[in-house]
Formats: structure tokens, C-alpha cells, sequence
């Protein structure tokens, strides 16, 4: 069977966990790339540009719209982000699982366009973990924290889009959860076309 890696998208509300999994996932083990998305937000402290994001303007961003350099792209919070298009193909042809970052509108985006792409939604376990992990992040006004609630209210209206639920509780079991998710998505029939194309055709010329 051919070894092309697995497109995986992971959105979750903001201060959910995401970025702390997929981080789990790739010092944990080795088949995993993360894909470095572009945006037109400030750093936060001790985030380095190429690292946790490409931190562009907003005349980059447009130009790199007009160019067909991303494969999805969305607004959030009165910023744009977006996934470059040539490093997530490049990683998936070595055979590498490509995690995304990103939020509900590019996850629907990339759905559309590469449908065999797995879905994944970070939760914490209830509403009132999130606002403390946000308020704990000291990083942020309580008018961002305000919108970023309020995003995360609508963002719950999509998670059925999703394959799969991750209620992140404990760490170590969340990281374990999406690693056996991803390899086990990996062998759904829907996701092995090609294979199952060549083997029907070998076995109807023997």
C-alpha cells in the first residue's frame, strides 16, 4: 500500500489545547509534520516568526491570496490566516502526517477540496475550563477574551462537520487518543482508493 501521509486538520476553540497536542504529537513520534500557517496577527510573547506562525502583513497575506499560494484561508478575530500550499505537499508525498492548525471556515475549506482529509475538534471538557484556561494565559485583554468566547460560541455550531470529538481533560491520554485516531483513520477504505482500485484490477486479470 502506498505510504502517502494523512492531511489532518485540528480546530478547536481558542485556549482548548490544540497547539500543546500537536506538540505532544511530533516529540513523541516521528511521523508527523506540522504545517506553519501564515497570518496577519502580532506575536505573542516568545512566539518566533516561522516557529509558531509566518507573520506577514496584510498586503503579504492578500498577495499570497492572488497567487494561489494557500489552500485555505479565513479571517478570525479581525486577523487572516492561512496554510501555504507547497510545504503541505511536499510532506505528504515523503509519507509525513500533515497536522493543521486552523479554525472551523479554512477546516470546511479544505474538506471541500480535499475530501479523504481527517477532521478533528478540541474541546475542553466544559465551558467554564475554557474561560480559565484564557484568563490563565495572561497574554490577552478581557475585550479579546470576550471575543474569543464569543467566536467560540459560534464555532460550536459546525463541530458535527467534524470526524471526530477530542475532549482535552488529561494531556498524555489526549495525545495518545490523537495519535491512535490519525493511524487508525489511515486505513478507512474511503481513504485507500487507489489501492483498492489496483488490487480489484490485479485480481480480475489473474
Amino acid at each position: 500500500m502506498e505510504k502517502k501521509g494523512l492531511l489532518t486538520v485540528v480546530s478547536g476553540f481558542s485556549g482548548a489545547g490544540k497547539g500543546t497536542l500537536m506538540k505532544g504529537l511530533l516529540s513523541k513520534y516521528d511521523n508527523y509534520a506540522l504545517s506553519v500557517s501564515m497570518t496577519t496577527r502580532a506575536p505573542r510573547p516568545g512566539e518566533v516568526d516561522g516557529r509558531e506562525y509566518f507573520f506577514i502583513t496584510r498586503e503579504q497575506f492578500e498577495k499570497n491570496i492572488e497567487d494561489g499560494k494557500l489552500i485555505e484561508h479565513a479571517q478570525y478575530v479581525g486577523n487572516y490566516y492561512g496554510t501555504p500550499k507547497d510545504y503541505v505537499f511536499e510532506q505528504l508525498d515523503a509519507g509525513k502526517d500533515v497536522l493543521l492548525e486552523i479554525e472551523i471556515q479554512g477546516a470546511l475549506q479544505i474538506k471541500k477540496r480535499f475530501p479523504e482529509a481527517l477532521l478533528l475538534f478540541v474541546t475542553t471538557k466544559d465551558a467554564q475550563t475554557l474561560i480559565e484556561r484564557l484568563k490563565g494565559r495572561g497574554t490577552e485583554t478581557e475585550e479579546v477574551i470576550f471575543k474569543r468566547l464569543k467566536r467560540a460560541a459560534e464555532e460550536s455550531e459546525g463541530i458535527e462537520e467534524y470526524e471526530y470529538l477530542i475532549v482535552n481533560d488529561d494531556l498524555e491520554t489526549c495525545i495518545e487518543d490523537m495519535h491512535d485516531i490519525i493511524q487508525k483513520a489511515k486505513l478507512k477504505a474511503s481513504r485507500n482508493s487507489e489501492f483498492i482500485k489496483k488490487i480489484r484490477e490485479d485480481l480480475k486479470n489473474i
